[in-house]
């Protein structure tokens, strides 16, 4: 039995999956599957601390699947298959006219998000299952760090070896202890 789908650009007859398909679709796990924790885990061993599966600012429903709020890097790690990799070009037999619909709608969805981080100042990381986990951890730590250096943090921009004077005309020492500017004086 046939049923129409209605999508971005018209209306596509569609047949039911069969039941073999179903189970296969339904194991396909969205988040936390094998590529993304293998990304994860090299990332956290390389000591770096990030956010999963961060909701996007200003859209709903729209999560990206690494966030460093700090540095305000998004990191997208794509499915081959759902996403349309130009390498790894989609082989579909059956309902042909709703899968390659479907890409093409999670393509736009991907445009659209990288222009709303773009304009809200965000980096935008996006990387492919094929892709080395090792090439891909390292692209996101050296931008890590450039965002880092780039963006001087106000905890980091005093020394924190040195006393800072405050506007009252006390210190602070490293240990946060605030004393009068009398009490700093050698005896």
């Amino acid at each position: 039995m046939m049923a129409p789908l209605r999508g971005g650009t018209g209306t596509i007859m569609v047949s039911p999956p069969t039941a073999a398909v179903r189970r296969r679709m339904q194991r396909t796990r969205a988040r936390d599957n094998p590529f993304e924790m293998s990304v994860r885990s090299k990332l956290f061993a390389r000591g770096l601390r990030y956010r999963i599966h961060y909701p996007v600012s200003g859209m709903k429903r729209i999560t990206c699947d690494l966030a460093l709020p700090g540095p305000r890097i998004a990191v997208f790690l794509d499915g081959c298959f759902w996403h349309g990799c130009e390498a790894h070009p989609p082989l579909v037999k059956k309902n042909t006219g709703f899968w390659m619909e479907k890409i093409e709608r999670n393509r736009a969805r991907d445009m659209r998000v990288r222009a709303h981080l773009d304009d809200i100042g965000w980096t935008i990381l996006r990387f492919w299952e094929h892709e080395a986990v090792e090439a891909i951890v390292e692209r996101i730590v050296s931008t890590a760090e450039e965002r880092r250096a780039a963006t001087p943090s106000p905890r980091r921009s005093a020394s924190s070896l040195q006393d800072v004077e405050r506007t009252s005309g006390q210190f602070e020492a490293v240990d946060g202890d605030i004393a009068a500017t009398e009490a700093q004086t050698v005896e």
